[in-house]
């Protein structure tokens, strides 16, 4: 009958079976799927994501180790989605299935995303948490000092929520200062975008402009679940954190929630009111520090001085009164000034002597030349008699060497030359030869030494050690295997006769009775009514079935004496 709805290719009647377009055929499969599967959750991996389209939607697929169906994402379901997918996330998708006639396929338009699990979030996490760790991001190096005063604080948090009432507030009770807010999303796909967006705005704000630059930075958020915090898991986020100029303190979620911006962070405040306390003083503490250390300051100044004051009261006691320091040096000046008359006069008198006997007068210029002159005629007589003298000297020096370089010294001293040069030669050719005698005696014992008949009978004795010791080689071992045999042999025979093994126990004639689950069965009481048993013979097994339990009946009780005209003992 399916025949006859198929129509002929050949001449012949013509079948009345419905003929479709290719866009029926594909509109009637689409309504048909989406009537069957209008609402679906599909489990997989991300697959193929390569991020938005520049229309906003996002194409990729959903695959496991079998199938593979791909999937699409608008725009508007995008923009609400709590985290971004990304490639080999194993995720949930909640959608409808469809079909798309341009390419005869069948895709699922997503809903909703959700990571399939915490535990793949936590995978994800780890491993980003891994490879910024091994790049140094996470570096206590890295991190900055807190400044203990800062001017302006910048807050990057929602504008809306109870997170920055209590950062101001806090801050308000602690030390007032400026505080500039950046409004930013804290939870969906672009809150990471806009807090590292945030971080960077504050950064490159100049010292001294129209808006104050922070010098610290304080990103906030209110507790959540791991997906709503995962836009602070955000990998660019990190890097930024870690880049920024302006140090960054952490309060995302509670003190047991932890993401990445954590990590990369300056510091890390388990609540965002604990980061405002890292991140200003109390001013009422300062003022009460300070007031303590002024007054200690002027106390500490006060005794100083009372103690120098005290010390310099006392050395004034004990230093001499001024009349007492100058009476000596004034006595001096006394008895200075009455000799100084009698000195002046005592010098006046002298130096007029003195000029008085140093006039020249023609008498005494007379009386000093004819000094003069008898002088240079003494000088004059001897004069002659010492040049003499001088000549002769010299004169008798050069006939003493005259006299020493005649030819017959030279000669002498040329044949004493000749005999010591002689000397000199016949020692060092008897040197020579008493060497050349050492070194030939040297060579020739040496020769004698590297003969070849000690070599041979050398290399002949170490070939027979060597053949003694392969002989002696080969009786160990020989003797060491009959050792290990025998050992082997009593361990083999020691085993047999203590029946260690179960074959042993089973050649003398008995069975063991194996349970289902493979275990051994020792007391009839184990074996309960229609129980799967084995049992295992010495030659093989046998199966059986458990049936009632038989105990061992008791001995019979002996039989009653008749006590007789005895009677009872009681």
């Amino acid at each position: 009958m399916g025949d006859n709805l198929i129509e002929s290719s050949g001449p012949g009647p013509r079948s009345n079976a419905a003929e479709f377009t290719v866009s029926e055929i594909s509109n009637a499969l689409k309504r048909t799927v989406e009537d069957a599967f209008g609402h679906v959750r599909v489990r997989g991996e991300v697959s193929g994501y390569r991020g938005p389209h520049s229309s906003g939607h996002a194409y990729f697929s959903l695959k496991d180790d079998k199938a593979k169906i791909d999937a699409v994402v608008w725009r508007t379901t995008m923009q609400r989605l709590k985290f971004r997918p990304e490639e080999g996330m194993e995720v949930i998708a909640t959608g409808k299935l469809t079909t798309y006639p341009g390419k005869s396929s069948y895709q699922i338009v997503i809903d909703n995303l959700e990571p399939a699990g915490a535990g793949a979030l936590m995978a994800l996490l780890e491993e980003r948490k891994r490879r910024l760790a091994a790049e140094g991001l996470f570096d206590r190096e890295r991190k900055r000092p807190l400044p203990y005063m800062p001017r302006a604080i910048g807050v990057v948090t929602s504008p809306t929520g109870a997170v920055i009432r209590d950062i101001i507030h806090r801050i308000k009770d602690r030390f007032p200062l400026h505080v500039i807010v950046w409004p930013v999303r804290v939870q969906g796909e672009t809150s990471g975008p806009e807090v590292a967006a945030a971080v960077s705005g504050f950064n490159m704000l100049a010292e001294g402009g129209a808006i104050a630059r922070p010098d610290i930075i304080i990103v906030a958020r209110g507790g959540g679940s791991l997906e709503d915090l995962w836009g602070f898991n955000d990998e660019a986020l990190a890097r930024t954190v870690a880049a920024s100029g302006i140090p960054v303190i952490s309060a995302v979620g509670h003190e047991t929630d932890w993401t990445l911006i954590d990590h990369a962070a300056d510091v890390r405040a388990p609540t965002p009111t604990g980061a405002a306390e890292f991140a200003v003083p109390v001013k009422a503490e300062l003022e009460a520090t300070l007031a303590g250390l002024s007054a200690r300051l002027k106390a500490c100044m006060s005794r100083s001085v009372e103690r120098k004051r005290t010390a310099l009261r006392a050395a004034a006691r004990a230093l001499p009164s001024p009349d007492q320091l100058l009476a000596l040096p004034r006595r001096r000046f006394d008895e200075a000034t009455s000799r100084l008359g009698r000195a002046l006069e005592v010098s006046t008198e002298r130096k007029r002597a003195r000029l008085t006997a140093a006039r020249l007068t023609p008498a005494v210029l007379a009386r000093r030349l004819g000094e003069a002159r008898r002088h240079l005629d003494r000088a004059g007589q001897q004069l002659p008699k010492c040049a003499r003298a001088t000549i002769t000297a010299h004169r008798r020096h050069l006939a003493t060497s005259a006299a020493r370089l005649t030819p017959a010294p030279l000669e002498r001293r040329l044949a004493e030359a000749r005999r010591n040069a002689t000397r000199d030669l016949q020692r060092a050719q008897g040197a020579f030869l008493a060497i050349v005698r050492e070194r030939r005696g040297k060579f020739d014992r040496a020769r004698a030494r590297l003969s070849a008949e000690p070599i041979a009978r050398r290399q002949a004795l170490q070939h027979e050690r060597l053949q003694d010791f392969a002989r002696r080689a080969d009786q160990a071992v020989a003797l060491l295997l009959e050792r290990n045999r025998t050992r082997l042999d009593h361990a083999d025979r020691l085993l047999a006769t203590l029946a260690l093994s179960d074959q042993a126990i089973l050649d003398r004639g008995y069975a063991l009775v194996i349970g289902a689950d493979g275990e051994l069965i020792k007391r009839a009481a184990e074996v309960s009514p229609g129980a799967e048993l084995t049992l295992k013979f010495a030659d093989g097994t046998a199966q059986a079935t458990g049936g009632g339990m038989r105990l061992k009946s008791p001995r019979p009780a002996g039989k009653t004496r008749d006590p007789g005209n005895q009677g009872s003992l009681f």
